[in-house]
């Protein structure tokens, strides 16, 4: 929707709606949403994303990881590297062609995103004490359709920005 094709109310609700993003974007950043106790603050987010994506659909390559992530596999490179020198994630041979790289979550990366999902888990459940199961279930199915816009206006050709935040 353009802003032409807008109401003078949708406009007040949609500057309030970029604002209230703007300022959520901001207040991630700075907390990270990282959980709570000493697990707090303790993984970044392409690092939980990553983790995340390798946990959820299995050891793949780096250009299957970096499509399933909408994100390039330079991008991928560069952010796998640092959690396979810290032993979160292994580099092992593909089982069909020896050539190839696959990228899997070592035991020690399962054990650590287990743990800062638990931790995410707690800060979700703290932020969200006073609402009810229904208010919570709302958020959830409109954030999710939130990023599905913002993903496929990113992939959508001549979309710009920085690929690198589309990590999803």
């Amino acid at each position: 929707m353009s802003m032409d094709m807008t109401t003078a109310g949708d406009t007040g609700l949609l500057d309030t709606l970029q604002h209230e993003v703007a300022v959520f974007a901001r207040r991630a950043e700075q907390t990270r949403l990282g959980g709570v106790g000493q697990v707090r603050n303790s993984m970044d987010r392409a690092a939980y994303l990553l983790l995340n994506r390798l946990d959820k659909e299995g050891p793949m390559g780096v250009k299957a990881l970096a499509a399933s992530m909408g994100i390039d596999s330079s991008t991928v490179t560069r952010q796998v590297a640092p959690l396979v020198d810290s032993g979160l994630v292994k580099r092992t041979s593909h089982p069909e062609d020896g050539r190839a790289v696959v990228l899997q979550l070592s035991p020690r990366g399962v054990s650590r995103l287990h743990e800062v999902r638990s931790s995410r888990r707690e800060l979700m459940a703290e932020l969200t004490h006073d609402w009810t199961p229904e208010e919570r279930e709302a958020f959830c199915t409109l954030l999710t359709r939130f990023n599905g816009a913002l993903s496929a206006r990113m992939a959508a050709p001549g979309a710009s920005g920085p690929e690198s935040a589309s990590a999803s």
